[in-house]
């Protein structure tokens, strides 16, 4: 005979074999504060999507009588994933228990689709770069971030002209600025990072 208290160690076991510690993100480690817990969540998520994660757990506790404000770290979680679909990087949510949640993480290349340009514009609100920091990048950087905004000038239909892919490779860095936690150390190998990402989903469509 199976207990109850089986029940929620058996799919906790399931748990850890189909997602993983990559891919699972445990919001109530440290009880942290609602601001943290939320900043800790979109960090991973975009890392998430920018290491073609695919599907991932997050779990954010139910909050039913529980300290340290899990309740409202669960109803931020939600505000977080239906603000990061709409700007391209969830793909889709869905409830996986009271306390966890099942993301399917959007393709990098989704953050340059109009719609998520549009919704970046309006929910992000990033400012933009100014031209002269793409001065400042190294050869490799450089020479991938102009192939990128080719390749999404491409896929919006829109000509590759030298004002249009200036004004995109401006356009790119900024976007991808944001998928950048805000404690990174290397910065430039970061963005290096993304970069090549970016351009190598394009590329492979």
């Amino acid at each position: 005979m199976v207990s109850r208290r089986s029940g929620p160690t058996l799919a906790r076991a399931f748990d850890e074999v189909r997602f993983g510690p990559a891919r699972t993100l445990d919001l109530r480690a440290g009880l942290p504060s609602v601001a943290d817990a939320t900043a800790k969540a979109e960090a991973w998520l975009r890392d998430r999507q920018v290491a073609r994660a695919g599907t991932v757990l997050v779990i954010t506790g139910r909050g039913v009588g529980s300290p340290g404000g899990l309740g409202a770290i669960r109803a931020a979680a939600v505000k977080l994933f239906s603000r990061l679909r709409r700007i391209g990087v969830v793909g889709d949510v869905r409830v996986h228990t009271p306390g966890s949640f099942v993301i399917e993480l959007a393709p990098i290349t989704a953050l340059f689709t109009p719609r998520a340009r549009a919704r970046q514009r309006r929910i992000a609100d990033p400012v933009p770069a100014e031209p002269a920091v793409l001065s400042g990048l190294d050869a490799e950087t450089l020479r991938d971030l102009r192939q990128l905004a080719e390749h999404s000038l491409a896929s919006l239909g829109a000509p590759a002209t030298r004002q249009f892919v200036e004004d995109e490779m401006l356009r790119q860095y900024t976007v991808l600025l944001e998928c950048m936690a805000p404690d990174e150390t290397d910065r430039a190998g970061r963005l290096r990072f993304l970069v090549a990402a970016a351009r190598r989903a394009f590329e492979e469509g």
